[in-house]
């Protein structure tokens, strides 16, 4: 069938080339003509496993293409895929805007019936919105689908294509005919379609988000109570996970959870009960969790030092995307983490095999960025230094050359944001170590 998505992104994109793939004709918008002109020259804008090979396939066989206009082509489209940016406001809140102004440009174009498939990450109830705006703007038929998405920075490809389970929230019994052929080729593991209405299905894009989150907070607050009294959150780990009732998914310490879902979305959840006076305590608690987290492990970094100590140290940092397999640093604790070490007096040397120019562009305009060099490679970062910390699990930081980083290090102290090494190896080559909730760690931090 014919389709057209507005909004080329991480969701915009990997939905249209995956589409595409599955044989339908798609035309992917996007009023960003640079990122436009990058595509139709093969280039891709952003860094997911798998993606390029995609859109160049499908491009060329010309079942994807590209335009940074709204035209009478549209029409041709059964379906209108909307999966533009809803970043927070300043209170929390999603905004939304960039869907309505699509809707805009989109509906003088439409002179039959479509289907607008919301893929973007919106308010609960904004499914009931848009079909008020839209009966206000169309003569024809159409319906509005909640359809969100479930894919993971890194391996996002194969998430569309082999889902867990696919959300449809509609009350219209035409558009779950179309969604079902729509996505008919992806269900044959076995894994469901799930029908439900509207606003079910857009709580679940935030319970799932919401959830994910409160793992990751719940395991690193147990990682600060080991720490604090001298256990090993590895071994608590390992005793928790062997219930199956509970599991290992999303449970490793770490400095945090970061991105552009999980803290947006559990924001988002929070400030809709707040404005809808629900008393809702754990996405609060989750977010302030995760806050603590970062703020412990600076602290960590610091209290090893010394407040007066720390400002001659030159610290090498290795990852600055919020998890590997990405070239996202947006809500990273590693930047976090960078712009405080910082403002302490640190001078940094950063290292990421995929994000370092989305971090130079960050830092470009930092009133710190004076304090901030970066590395050809990971040992090349740690050339000079005093200290490593490592916050992102990248596969090559697994397993560096130990007796290379202790010749290199001044201090030979590793501060370990993943808990990637084993502290006794480290002791062979004369280094120390300092981990997320493990008892070999020097410094006992409490987080105020």
């Amino acid at each position: 069938m014919n389709i057209t998505t507005i909004g080329l992104g991480y969701v915009g994109l990997v939905t249209a080339a995956c589409l595409a793939e599955l044989g339908h004709e798609v035309l992917g918008i996007d009023i960003n003509s640079n990122k436009i002109e990058m595509l139709k020259e093969g280039q891709i804008p952003i860094y997911e496993p798998g993606l390029r090979e995609l859109v160049s396939k499908n491009t060329l066989e010309g079942r994807l293409t590209f335009t940074d206009r709204f035209t009478s082509d549209i029409d041709k489209s059964l379906l209108i895929f909307l999966a533009v940016g809803t970043p927070s406001n300043k209170d929390g809140t999603p905004d939304i805007s960039a869907v309505y102004q699509s809707l805009d440009s989109l509906t003088p174009f439409i002179k039959s019936y479509k289907a607008f498939v919301l893929k973007s990450t919106v308010p609960i109830g904004t499914n009931s919105e848009v079909k008020k705006y839209l009966s206000k703007k169309l003569k024809t038929e159409f319906d509005v689908v909640s359809n969100p998405e479930f894919l993971k920075e890194g391996t996002a490809v194969q998430d569309f294509m082999k889902p867990d389970r696919i959300v449809i929230g509609t009350d219209s019994i035409k558009v779950i005919d179309i969604m079902k052929d729509l996505y008919s080729h992806l269900t044959r593991n076995g894994h469901p379609i799930l029908m439900m209405d509207p606003m079910s299905a857009e709580i679940v894009k935030y319970a799932s988000n919401l959830m994910l989150a409160l793992k990751v907070s719940f395991i690193n607050e147990l990682a600060l109570l080991c720490d604090f009294i001298g256990a090993d959150i590895r071994r608590v780990r390992e005793g928790i996970i062997s219930d199956p009732r509970i599991g290992a998914q999303f449970l490793y310490p770490s400095i945090g959870f970061g991105g552009s879902c999980l803290p947006k979305d559990v924001q988002a959840l929070k400030h809709f009960a707040k404005q809808s006076s629900i008393d809702l305590l754990i996405p609060d608690t989750t977010l302030k969790a995760n806050e603590n987290q970062s703020k412990w492990f600076i602290n960590k970094i610091i209290g090893y030092f010394g407040n007066e100590k720390i400002k001659n140290k030159t610290i090498a940092v290795w990852g600055t995307s919020f998890k590997a397999g990405t070239d996202d640093i947006r809500e990273s604790p590693s930047i976090r983490i960078i712009e405080e070490l910082a403002k302490a007096g640190v001078k940094l040397k950063l290292y990421d095999p995929i994000a370092l120019k989305n971090t130079k562009k960050y830092f470009a305009e930092a009133l710190f960025k004076n304090k901030i060099d970066y590395g050809t490679s990971e040992m090349d970062s740690v050339k000079g230094a005093d200290a490593l910390v490592v916050c992102t699990e990248w596969l090559q930081f697994r397993n560096p050359n130990f007796e290379k980083l202790a010749s290199e290090l001044k201090d030979k102290v590793i501060f370990d944001g993943r808990n990637l090494y084993d502290p006794e190896k480290l002791k062979l080559f004369g280094l120390n170590y300092v981990g997320v909730g493990i008892s070999s760690s020097k410094v006992k931090t409490k987080v105020n």
